[in-house]
């Protein structure tokens, strides 16, 4: 089963769609899987990542800020090319596994969607196996 879902994103942000992962669950009606969050653009991503201390997003956003400065040598005419590289280091999916009708996530984990060229409007998958 494959949902669909548009995201909002006016800024650079990591963005909790664990929710709508878990909807996706719900609505399948799945009891032992694999889901996974797809995100089909080149300037965003999905990882899984804590999701009680916002210090932590903090940290991680500007840890790929200072790994992939935006440098006047990028040659790429959309001036996004450090966005592409964030991209490219996150990675543009995950995977959960699907136990007992929910998402087996740890304690502290969420997923999210990570904007690197905002402001847009975005669309992720969840596909459920």
């Amino acid at each position: 089963m494959l949902y669909e879902y548009t995201i909002s994103t006016p800024r650079a942000d990591f963005y909790n769609i664990t929710a709508q992962v878990r909807e996706s669950v719900g609505k399948s009606g799945i009891i032992d899987g694999i889901a996974v969050a797809y995100c089909p653009h080149t300037t965003a991503g999905i990882t899984i990542n804590e999701n009680a201390d916002p210090d932590v997003v903090r940290d991680l956003l500007f840890a790929l800020d200072k790994a992939f400065p935006d440098r006047d040598e990028f040659r790429h005419a959309e001036g996004n090319s450090a966005a592409h590289m964030k991209a490219s280091a996150v990675g543009s999916s995950a995977m959960v596994i699907i136990d007992g009708g929910k998402l087996l996530l740890g304690t502290w984990q969420g997923v999210y969607f990570c904007e690197f060229d905002p402001p847009r409007n975005r669309k992720f998958y969840v596909k459920l196996l």
